[in-house]
Formats: structure tokens, C-alpha cells, sequence
């Protein structure tokens, strides 16, 4: 947190509140463009879809596109076994809302074929879902992906095109990156080659908290306030599960957290907060100067997992 007082946070967020529609509109009216422009552009495309806020909010977007039971493509989710059960159950229950395809494909039958090999049983299982997805493109054979990174996420994902193309084995090479001038879009695929493409690239964590409390969008309940077992590691709040158990030494507390992203329970951690519905989020977010990822992710803290050679790799 930085050193603003609540009440100066308080009238930053009230004056923001009455600039902000026209931000959001503009970026909503960007990614509904381009939303549009990959339904008209391939063949086989689809939207990666996890339950996520980020996801939620492209859904939502998806949703003003075209209407309900009309978003002309699948969503997919590739799930590690060990994600947090509030958001898959939140996923689904969503998909079925809205009329959507869900397709679901698992980490654990890729390490039934044996294309996934943990180095360890407590090995986290986020890093091996490019395996999976390539497999589900492969399976599907889909060529476009629309997934809901931003670039104030992580710097690997600021270098990122909104049309970023992948290889034939799937590799994103960010040297060799197409222009994307005056929204100008170069679709143009070879045989095995896919596109993931990143409508919200322009959003800011700020901007999708308070597009979800201008257009009411429910989220999974970890996203607010609640009371969680955790303990500190690293400068983390590690959430304790059956896959996060605490090691010898470490003292557990309860203490009032919520999530400011969601993915697998053994590389996410909460943050201490009592903010209990969107309004206190953007007042929070407004005081943050730790990026999401930054603060809440276990696996971003190794250069051996970095997001730039993961994204290399074929992730998302």
C-alpha cells in the first residue's frame, strides 16, 4: 500500500467513477471489435474461459457481441485437477447460463499418456497446461485462441500483438512479431499455425474492477473477503490446503483475504483485504503498488518459470 489515506482513496475513486465511462466504453467497444473481427476472420476458433475475473469480463464482452447462445465459438478450459473449486463450479455454472459449448480438457489425462511427466508428485501442475492445450488444438484443431492476458500483468505479456501468432509447434517468437498499425490485423495462417489473440491486452486491473461493478458481473466468492487459513512465505500469504500444507516452522493464521487472481491452489496466494464487493476492490486497487501476478503468484518468483520462456513454450 502506498501512503494516500482512505478518505484521499476514497474521492480518487468517486472523482475516477465519473471519468471512467468513457474509458470503459471505448475498451469495451475494442474488444467487441475484436471479438467480431476473430468470428469473422478463422475457421476454428475458440475462448480460453476459467472462471476467472479477466475471462468473465471478456465473456461479458462476448456476450453484448453477439447475445446469449449466440457466442459462435467454444469455450475451453484447461484444467490442472488442482484448481480452486468455487471457480470451476462458478465456470460452469456460467457457461450453462449463457448457452455456451464448455469444453474441458485435463492435465491428468495428459499425464495418464505420459506427455506430461511431474519431476516430483508436489510438482505444481501449472506450467505443464501448455502440453495439454496443444493438445486440444491439435484435438480440435482450432487456429485462433482468445484468452483474457493484459499487458500490465507482467512485462512478457506487455510485448505481446492483440494477434499474436503461434508456430507449428505452438512457440510465440517475440522478435518476429507482426505490426499491428491502425488496428490492422494480419490473419494470415500456414498449415499447424494458430493465432492467440488478447482483446483486453489494453485493460488495466483498475479498469476490469471497475467495468465489474459498472455492469454488475457476479464473480467466484474468493475474489472478496473471507476468512482463510494461511501462512507467510516468501512475502507471500500461501493459502493452506491439502496441496499447501504447511511446512515445519511455519505458524498458521487466520486472517480476512481474498484473491486477486485465481489459477491453480498450489502456485496462488491471496492478499490480506476486506473489501467485499467491486466498489472496495477499486478502492484498494487504487492503493496497490504490487502488480496482481506479482503479489499473488508462487510461480512467478523463479526465472526458471518465467512468463516470457513459458509463453516460448507454447502457454498462454
Amino acid at each position: 500500500m502506498n501512503a494516500r489515506t482512505e478518505p484521499e482513496l476514497l474521492h480518487t475513486a468517486q472523482s475516477l467513477a465519473r471519468l471512467s465511462n468513457t474509458q470503459l466504453d471505448a475498451l469495451e467497444e475494442e474488444t467487441i471489435f475484436i471479438l467480431r473481427e476473430v468470428a469473422a476472420s478463422f475457421e476454428r476458433p475458440t475462448l480460453l474461459f476459467s472462471g476467472g475475473k479477466d475471462s468473465l469480463v471478456l465473456l461479458k464482452c462476448a456476450e453484448k457481441a453477439f447475445g446469449i447462445g449466440r457466442i459462435p465459438y467454444p469455450l475451453l478450459m484447461i484444467d490442472t485437477g488442482h484448481n480452486f473449486p468455487e471457480v470451476t463450479a462458478f465456470r460452469d455454472a456460467r457457461a450453462a447460463e449463457l448457452g455456451a459449448e464448455l469444453i474441458v480438457r485435463n492435465v491428468e489425462d495428459s499425464m495418464k499418456r505420459g506427455t506430461v511427466r511431474l519431476a516430483h508428485p508436489g510438482e505444481s501442475r501449472n506450467v505443464h497446461q501448455s502440453v495439454t492445450l496443444l493438445e486440444a488444438i491439435e484435438e480440435f484443431r482450432f487456429d485462433a485462441l482468445i484468452g483474457g492476458a493484459r499487458r500490465d500483468e507482467e512485462k512478457a505479456r506487455a510485448k505481446e500483438r492483440i494477434f499474436s501468432h503461434r508456430d507449428s509447434f505452438g512457440q510465440w517468437q517475440p522478435k518476429d512479431q507482426r505490426p499491428e498499425l491502425w488496428t490492422l490485423f494480419n490473419t494470415r495462417l500456414a498449415p499447424g499455425e494458430h493465432f492467440r489473440v488478447f482483446p483486453i491486452s489494453n485493460w488495466t486491473e483498475l479498469d476490469v474492477w471497475q467495468y465489474i461493478e459498472r455492469e454488475n458481473i457476479a464473480l467466484p466468492s474468493i475474489y472478496y473477503t473471507h476468512k482463510r487459513e494461511v501462512i507467510e512465505r516468501r512475502g507471500l500469504l500461501v493459502p493452506v490446503t491439502e496441496l499447501t500444507p504447511p511446512r515445519d516452522g511455519e505458524q498458521v493464521e487466520l486472517r480476512d483475504v481474498r484473491f486477486r487472481t485465481v489459477g491453480d491452489i498450489t502456485c496462488t496466494c491471496p492478499v490480506e483485504s476486506l473489501a467485499a464487493d467491486a466498489g472496495d476492490v477499486v478502492i484498494e486497487t487504487l492503493a496497490a503498488d504490487v502488480s496482481e501476478r506479482g503479489a499473488t503468484r508462487m510461480d512467478d518468483k523463479t526465472s526458471e518459470a518465467s512468463m516470457e520462456k513459458r509463453k516460448k513454450d507454447g502457454y498462454f
